[in-house]
């Protein structure tokens, strides 16, 4: 009897558990879905001047229209809140350094380096010199954003993971996101500043001349078919650095080249006149390259609003959530798109304590922790960095007045071209290429932001600066009629894709802050002339998915003759390489391709041998500084040396030129046959593989699967159009003639909504992924939110 009590009570108890269980995991399921956004019914708003309402299609794609621009900001700040919040909020905890009262120490590292720059401080004063109009405007997003926000049932998911409440938005935490921007567009800039420092002090001016040139055959100027430059002579002797072994007490790389993704630039845009359109407007195309994670980065919308003509104004695009503007696509008049122009936009300059000197105390907030004080010593030319017991002042165009602004809004009015032109120089924001065109079938290029006003024609310096250098040193902004600019050439069409801009006067008014070495822009810009006389905007948009490896392949050569009969001799894998080179060559770096794979590999491991020792050096100054951020033309540079096989230049520890080279090969048969997987298993896409995944993903391990996607086999790679990359690549794809928005297309690798439990959460990522020629605009609304006063 007391045995049959037990077994009953011990039945109750599981049963109890078992419920108690349930309850919890729908408590927990009604709470998640209590943070979806409000998809339908009607809302009063404070402060509306008219009505405004957001209709979304199967996709959620709305459609944000008003009875006024202040009405359909607000509309797009309340969507923005509902579907992506918790974004917004890193966007602007990044710049500001702020991301250590939410996650905690692990943060504050990072927070530290950022507080220098005191974002937050000059946001404040950046809000006080709006204008009146972009500072009603601004209050009007706002106001959505929190009412958006409070409108949730529950907070977004991702404070209650955390254990921390969303902060209201505020009308500074706007241009924040727009020097989040900065870190994202010109973070490299310190990195790249002290790698030349070191690299100026151990090279001679010749060897800088060779291993860091300013141009290279593959360059595809705006303004010449080429670069005409002279062909720097090797130098006689490389420098000590040079292709020796890291010393052995130094740490091992942080990044080991045939492993990683360096050079990681990213971004295309073309434009094609009407002169060769089928429809006789321009059309556009562009794909940004950004870090790929979800929710993706940009939140499609089209903005219907009053011209104040009698009209309606239509803007189509991409926005991104925390600022309340179409940042890419097309007004029905003009279309526009951007890549990063990577100019020289950051100096350091040398301090010999002579400097008046300007101390803030910054607080940052620790989650679970103490706040921590910390001093940021300033001078009138930026703050003080200390680097290997020198002192410099961070000269960066982001810390100027004038560095962030609203001016973007100035497209929504633009009717032609000239006019988009104009505007484009005084936007705030990171320095871009504005490639754009109009209905009429003009075609342009300039630079899009602030560019340095410097002392001389010419005078940009890619090196640390000596104390009041004044030839390099720059002030100000150089003013909106002298920036450089290419209107409809005779070509009919226009690309850049990172790599140097211009050939003439004008390359020295942007400077050189890291561009790519053209081999991408190179190959936009021969598709771009292989389309004929007549295209059209589909054939347009399929240049972005070209992955043939016409750089690479030189390099798959050099990897086959190195791999000759004596090499291969009695070595299997050598000569399982040279039969995947040859036979498994598709010129392509597609997912099935083992030889593409080696290729690339065999490039890498010669950068990895011959900038081994650099690299450690390097690491002491900075953690991401390296060679490949010295230059990025590397690549070209060591295919000269090995082509040409210069005296002095062979690394002692090798006996001759295919020695060195079989060292690279048997680098990366050993990395790709790890672990006992045969070699002809090592895929491009078993390496080129992204698995997306929400910022939480890491943070809360047991929700990980919930919050990202299947690893993902993707085609393409940094050195070709279609830009791939496991965390970086195409984080949109969109294709327009203006006028003609019905023919565009678009694709991103996310949804619209930032919660795992919204259908709009991952619709559309297999578009993005096949390429698949989605239509720009949304479909039929099939929910409609709507304000009402």
């Amino acid at each position: 009897m007391q045995k049959s009590g037990v077994l009953v009570w011990s039945k109750r108890i599981l049963i109890g558990a078992v419920v108690l269980l349930v309850l919890a995991i729908a408590a927990a399921w009604l709470y998640l879905r209590g943070s979806l956004a409000q998809l339908e019914g009607e809302r009063k708003a404070a402060g509306l001047e008219t009505t405004a309402s957001i209709a979304r299609d199967a996709h959620g794609v709305p459609v944000i229209a008003g009875g006024s621009r202040g009405d359909v900001a607000y509309a797009t700040g309340f969507v923005h809140a509902q579907e992506r919040y918790f974004q917004m909020d890193l966007l602007r905890r990044v710049p500001s350094g702020e991301l250590s009262e939410l996650f905690g120490e692990r943060a504050l590292q990072v927070d530290k380096s950022h507080r220098m720059h005191r974002f937050r401080a000059r946001a404040e004063l950046a809000v006080k010199a709006l204008a009146a109009a972009d500072r009603a405007l601004l209050e009007r997003y706002v106001a959505g954003v929190n009412d958006g926000l409070n409108a949730l049932r529950a907070k977004p998911f991702e404070y209650a993971l955390i254990g921390q409440s969303p902060r209201a938005w505020t009308p500074a935490d706007t241009l924040l996101v727009v020097w989040a921007m900065y870190f994202d567009l010109q973070g490299n800039l310190e990195s790249r500043e002290l790698a030349r420092g070191w690299f100026r002090d151990n090279a001679s001016e010749e060897q800088r001349a060779f291993l860091a040139p300013e141009s290279t055959p593959w360059d595809a100027p705006l303004d010449a078919q080429t670069i005409a430059s002279a062909d720097v002579v090797i130098p006689a002797a490389a420098p000590a650095w040079w292709g020796k072994p890291k010393a052995a007490d130094a740490p091992a790389p942080a990044r080991v080249a045939q492993a990683e993704f360096l050079n990681t630039v990213g971004s295309n845009n073309w434009a094609v006149a009407g002169s060769r359109s089928d429809t006789g407007a321009a059309i556009i195309a562009d794909d940004m390259h950004l870090g790929i994670q979800l929710p993706a980065i940009w939140y499609r919308a089209v903005l219907q609003f009053p011209d104040g003509k009698g009209g309606q104004r239509r803007m189509v695009g991409v926005t991104l959530p925390g600022a309340p503007f179409v940042v890419v696509g097309s007004n029905g008049h003009v279309a526009w798109g951007f890549t990063n122009s990577y100019g020289d936009y950051l100096d350091f300059i040398e301090l010999d304590g002579k400097e008046t000197l300007v101390t803030h105390e910054e607080t940052i907030l620790v989650k679970g922790a103490q706040p921590v004080r910390l001093a940021v010593h300033e001078t009138s030319l930026g703050p003080i960095r200390e680097v290997q017991g020198r002192s410099y002042a961070v000269h960066w165009a982001a810390h100027l007045p004038g560095a962030v602004n609203l001016n973007i809004a100035h497209l929504e009015t633009a009717d032609t071209l000239k006019q988009a032109l104009a505007i484009a120089p005084t936007f705030g924001m990171p320095a871009q290429n504005f490639v754009g065109g109009d209905d009429k079938g003009n075609i342009g290029w300039t630079i899009a932001g602030p560019l340095p006003r410097r002392a001389a024609t010419g005078s940009a310096s890619t090196y640390p600066l000596k104390p009041y250098d004044a030839v390099g040193l720059w002030q100000g902004w150089l003013p909106p009629a002298e920036y450089p600019k290419v209107v409809n050439p005779a070509t009919g069409h226009i690309a850049t894709a990172n790599s140097r801009q211009l050939s003439g006067a004008g390359a020295a008014l942007i400077g050189d802050g890291g561009f790519d070495l053209g081999a991408r822009t190179h190959q936009v810009r021969d598709n771009l002339a292989a389309l004929g006389e007549k295209t059209d905007v589909k054939k347009v948009y399929a240049i972005g998915l070209d992955d043939r490896a016409l750089f690479l392949s030189a390099w798959r050569e050099r990897a086959v003759t190195a791999l000759d009969a004596k090499a291969i001799a009695g070595n299997a894998q050598r000569a399982e390489a040279l039969a995947l080179l040859k036979d498994g060559w598709s010129g392509r770096a597609s997912v099935d391709s083992v030889a593409y794979r080696i290729a690339r590999g065999f490039m890498y491991a010669m950068y990895d041998i011959v900038y081994e020792n650099a690299n450690a050096e390097l690491a002491k100054v900075d953690p991401k500084a390296s060679m490949a951020s010295v230059s990025a033309r590397w690549p070209v540079v060591l295919a000269r040396v090995l082509d040409q096989q210069p005296e002095g230049w062979l690394p002692s520890q090798y006996k001759d030129w295919q020695a060195l080279q079989l060292a690279a090969l048997d680098r990366v048969i050993a990395d790709l046959t790890k672990d006992g997987q045969p070699l002809k298993n090592a895929t491009w896409g078993q390496r080129n593989t992204a698995a997306s995944a929400h910022p939480m993903a890491s943070a809360v391990p047991l929700l990980g699967k919930y919050l990202k996607v299947a690893p993902d086999m993707l085609a393409g790679d940094q050195h070709m159009p279609r830009v791939a990359g496991p965390t970086f690549g195409q984080s949109e794809r969109l294709t327009v003639s203006p006028g003609h928005e019905e023919q565009g297309i678009f694709n991103m690798p996310g949804g619209q909504s930032g919660h795992p439990l919204s259908p709009y959460f991952l619709d559309g990522r297999m578009d993005w992924l096949t390429g698949r020629e989605s239509p720009l605009l949304p479909g039929p609304a099939q929910h409609t939110l709507t304000f009402v006063k």
